[in-house]
């Protein structure tokens, strides 16, 4: 095991459920497969960079805020987000795949960025010693090994008034192209990993007190939500 994976490994604790071997099987498939994809992300980057802009910008972020990014990538909603809260802000990104950390590492000290953090890490389980003001999450929440825990993580990492702006994908929930299902299931499962037994909007309505859809994109699949802590 390399020096990258161990970052990962040591930082991830306990299988929440206590089946080790399925969640640790789903993290490995994760590692393997977004090492893979980390060359290629640019073009996933293109395509939904409007839809992220838009997210993050819900969030209404200020100079100095405090602002988690999970499931990372190679750093895609970095400089967003950092235009937004400044040098007296604070930006700490988590990815448990070691080639794309390593890609938004190399981003932040291409940019010179001193108020952002990347960690290796199972968003599922990641702490931290302090609280944020808001937290984001785009294309990830949907390939956790646990949705419901990852999601219950976030609550407990915002502060009282904190939001979670999610972007995520799913099967079409209604009308006639649900009959695409099957099909859009096995694509998102090849190709990201995806958790199909993790029902996201599920997950965030029941942690969060507050949570309202935004918008839906690519006749349906595609979604954001917006989510509140108390």
């Amino acid at each position: 095991m390399d020096a990258k994976s161990q970052d990962a490994r040591t930082t991830m604790k306990a299988d929440p459920d206590g089946s080790d071997g399925e969640y640790d099987a789903h993290l490995d498939r994760s590692q393997r497969m977004w090492d893979r994809w980390s060359d290629w992300y640019s073009m996933s980057e293109r395509d939904f960079e409007p839809i992220r802009e838009e997210l993050i910008d819900q969030l209404a972020l200020t100079a100095g805020d405090r602002v988690l990014d999970i499931g990372c990538g190679p750093g895609v909603n970095f400089t967003v987000i950092r235009e937004a809260i400044g040098e007296d802000g604070r930006l700490a990104a988590v990815d448990y795949s070691p080639e794309m950390v390593a890609k938004a590492r190399e981003r932040v000290e291409r940019n010179g960025w001193e108020n952002v953090e990347v960690r290796c890490a199972d968003a599922t389980t990641v702490d931290f010693d302090e609280q944020f003001d808001a937290a984001v999450a785009t294309l990830s929440m949907s390939v956790m090994p646990d949705v419901r825990q990852a999601v219950e993580n976030v609550y407990g990492l915002l502060v009282p008034g904190g939001s979670f702006a999610v972007l995520d994908v799913g099967t079409v929930s209604e009308g006639p192209l649900r009959v695409l299902n099957p099909l859009i299931w096995r694509f998102f499962r090849w190709y990201a990993n995806w958790n199909p037994d993790g029902d996201v909007p599920e997950a965030l309505g029941a942690v969060f007190d507050e949570c309202e859809a935004a918008r839906t994109y690519m006749l349906g699949v595609s979604y954001t939500r917006l989510c509140t802590k108390q």
